[in-house]
Parts: structure tokens; sequence; C-alpha cells
């Protein structure tokens, strides 16, 4: 007898976490996986120490505890440009992966469609095919991977029920422009799209551009749930930790169904990081500067094994092309690196519906410095 559900068909082990593993397996440095194995703010720390001696250690309400829920409130007005109700339009998730996966299940049917632009993250496509849903893909086209209007409507089908917004981009490092998030909201209000947004890597924006929310551009606010979290911001990958800011109805359609999937975000963990989201804003600024550094490194050994790159406006990876390095698949080029260099990257194809993924490997630099001058050592001699 069989136990499997249908929506789990085709559905495989992302290769991130794949040559995560690989990684283990021989001892090399994984600059594969975005786990951003920094070491953690130490006022992040004390504050949710903090937390769990003052006992808050038993469950919150679905949507968040008041205190973080109001502090991110204070952080959208003051980064984002969004001015939100606490207490009706904010829910705190389990990562961000939750924040997706409960918006899903709250707002669309199985059968519904999702568009997703690729270069995409894998786990956007994955977690709609669990909850019942059908991807379907617009490609971008590097090196800038700039969103053409005519593309985009061209893309829709009458199925696509939401499209979801990527800035700044995993894997590519894309930061959308106002001129093209306007270009989606046009889109999104004639075809009455729900429009997803993952922020995640809002904080990591390079040579002077600052990172613009979508819901913040051409009325798209009352049709957007905007998704951002801490996990990379303050190196808490393992805490998962996130947050949905959307208005009342979707909001709270949104928490039902974190309340149904999980019940709530770990308890003084939210507290730790209303600690962060309170850091001076030269913390923010400096995390900024060292990690543009630490994409300068990257990039210089990307270039000198012979890859191909545009240095990144956003996000903490590099998308190098290794088609002149002539191997049969991205991932012959990645096992290769790893067996022969010890350093995992993930193989193209993880970010690609099509073949154009053979092309590229993503590589990783939320790495501390002399790791990462390691790794980039044995790239250069690739």
């Amino acid at each position: 007898m069989a136990f499997l559900a249908h929506t789990l068909k085709g559905v495989k082990q992302s290769a991130i976490r794949l040559m995560t593993r690989e990684c283990q397996r021989v001892g090399g440095i994984n600059l594969a996986q975005g786990l951003c194995d920094l070491p953690v703010p130490p006022f992040v720390l004390a504050g949710a120490e903090q937390a769990m001696r003052q006992g808050h250690n038993i469950y919150t309400v679905p949507e968040g505890c008041r205190e973080l829920r109001e502090t991110i409130a204070q952080k959208l007005a003051r980064d984002n440009g969004l001015n939100v109700d606490p207490l009706s339009e904010i829910v705190v998730t389990v990562g961000v992966t939750g924040a997706y996966s409960s918006t899903l299940k709250a707002l669309l049917n199985p059968g519904d469609g999702v568009l997703v632009m690729e270069p995409y993250y894998g786990y956007h496509v994955h977690i709609a095919k669990v909850a019942g849903l059908q991807t379907y893909t617009l490609t971008l086209t590097a090196p800038d991977f700039r969103l053409d209007e005519q593309a985009l409507r061209e893309a829709l089908n009458p199925a696509i029920r939401a499209v979801v917004v990527c800035t700044p981009g995993n894997p590519s490092g894309k930061v959308f422009d106002r001129a093209e998030l306007e270009i989606i909201a046009r889109v999104a209000h004639e075809h009455d799209l729900l429009v997803i947004t993952d922020e995640i890597y809002e904080y990591f924006t390079y040579d002077g551009l600052h990172h613009l929310s979508p819901a913040t551009v051409g009325d798209l606010y009352p049709r957007t749930v905007s998704m951002m979290g801490f996990s990379k911001v303050f190196s808490i990958t393992g805490w998962r930790l996130g947050y949905v800011v959307a208005p009342e109805p979707l909001a709270h359609a949104v928490m039902l169904a974190n309340d149904s999937t999980c019940i709530c975000a770990p308890a003084p963990l939210q507290y730790g990081v209303i600690a962060g989201l309170n850091a001076a804003p030269e913390f923010f600024t400096q995390r900024r500067a060292d990690f543009q550094r630490k994409r300068e490194m990257l990039h210089a050994a990307v270039t000198a094994a012979g890859m191909r790159a545009d240095k990144p406006r956003g996000s903490y990876y590099i998308l190098a092309d290794i088609s002149a390095l002539g191997y049969p698949s991205a991932w012959d080029a990645a096992m290769d690196l790893l067996e022969n260099k010890g350093v995992a990257t993930v193989p193209g194809t993880a970010f690609f519906h099509g073949p154009e993924g053979e092309n590229y490997l993503r590589i990783c630099f939320a790495k501390e410095d002399e790791v990462l001058a390691q790794a980039c050592e044995r790239l250069s001699s690739f």
C-alpha cells in the first residue's frame, strides 16, 4: 500500500541541501548553502537569552508577540516606507519559508497558478507544488535580468492567480527598480493578481543602491503580501523567524494558516530579534559594506577561475557563467570543483526550469573573511 501525496510527485530534495551534504562528506568549504555562518550580533543573543530567563518560553499568539510586531512596524516605516497597523497587518512566521507556505495555503486554491521569474529560488517552486499549485516561469535574461512588460504579459494565462517577486534576488542578485515594479503593478491590477514578495535580502544591496519594497509602488499594497525576515542580516538562519506584511484581510488569513501549521514562531527568539531591529543604523550600514567587500573577493576569484560573472547588485551570491570551462553539465562542474578543490557550489539547474541552468554555478560569499579567503584561493586555481 502506497502512502504518498500526489503533490509530492516530482519534488526532490533541494540541490542546495544536497550539495551541503556532499560538502560535509568531503570536509570542504560550503559556498553552496546561504548559511551566513558569521557570528550572531551579541545584542541579538543577549535579547533571546534575557527573554528565556524572564519566562518567555511558552506559546505566543499565532501572529507573534505584540512587542515584536510593534518593533517591525517601526522598522517598516523607517526602512521600507510602509506604514502599517502592527496589530492587524503583521504576522510573525517560522522563517520566510513558513511565510510563503502559509500565504499560499491561505490565499490560493489547489490548481491555481503561480508565476515565478527565473532564475528563481527553488523553494518558491517546490512549496507551491506541495500546496497543490501549478507553477509557471518567466525567464529573465542575463546579465541584467531586466523585466520586460510584453514578456510578462505573454507569460500569463487564465490559471495564474499570483506572481512572486524576489528582490534582491536569489540566485542572481537582481534588484528590481521602480520602473520594473511599476510594470508589475500595472499588470497585477489589470489581471487581478496577488503579488507575493520575498525581501529577505533587503539589507544586502551594493554600490549605493537601496532596496525598494514593491508594496510601496503603484498602489500595490492592497494586493501584496510582503515577506521579510531576520535570518540573513543577523546570521540566525537556524532560528527560523520571518514575517508577513499585508492588508488586514490577507494578514488574518495568513495568520490562520500559520496557526494551523505551526501555532507560532519560537517565543524567546522573537524577543531576541527585537534587540536586533533596534540596533543603531550603523550596524546595517557596516553590514552592507562588509558584504560588498566579500563580493569583491569572490568576484575576483571567480574571474581568475575562467568563469564570467557580473557583480550582483544585491543578496550574497554570485551566479557565475561556466560555459567557457567546457563541462557537459553544471552538476559535473560543481562536483569537480568540490572533489578537487574542496569548495561546494550549487549547479545552476536548481534555479532554472529550462536548460539555461547548465551554464551556471551559484556561489555564496556569506562567510567569515578567513574562510572566504581560503575558498577564493582554491577557486582561483580551479
